[in-house]
């Protein structure tokens, strides 16, 4: 089983990338709690050049109450993370979380059926990219 959902996009922007993304998990009931941008930290931390890539912290609020309510440190693998890559100039590459993969380690059948849930949604975000 893979631990991520993704997809490529071509002869879009990085910029066009995120703004895609965003907008389609939107329209799933989630939002972006935080964002990361790899490529500047690593060039202010460390003073490397790195290619275009975020970490969209996404969260779907009725759900991740829900998780909290079956799981007290379910915290700890939450929000579900959403990265936007660009390796190669026009191509941005999508992955989100597969929820059902990072769940295996709870042993918490409810949480179960929320991550089969969620993963469902985000395999719709990801494909309506």
């Amino acid at each position: 089983m893979s631990y991520y959902i993704n997809k490529t996009l071509k002869g879009i922007t990085f910029e066009e990338g995120i703004s895609k993304i965003t907008e389609s998990l939107k329209n799933e009931g989630f939002g972006i709690l935080t964002e990361i941008d790899i490529k500047a930290t690593l060039k202010k931390k460390l003073d490397v050049d790195f290619y275009n890539y975020k970490i969209l912290g996404a969260c779907n609020p009725p759900y991740a109450y829900k998780a909290l309510q079956a799981e007290d440190k379910i915290g700890a693998m939450l929000p579900c993370n959403v990265i936007v890559q660009e390796k190669v100039k026009g191509e941005i590459e999508i992955s989100a979380v597969d929820p059902i993969a990072s769940m295996q380690a709870v042993k918490n059948p409810s949480l179960g059926v929320l991550a089969d849930e969620i993963r469902t949604k985000l395999i719709k975000c990801i494909e309506a990219i």
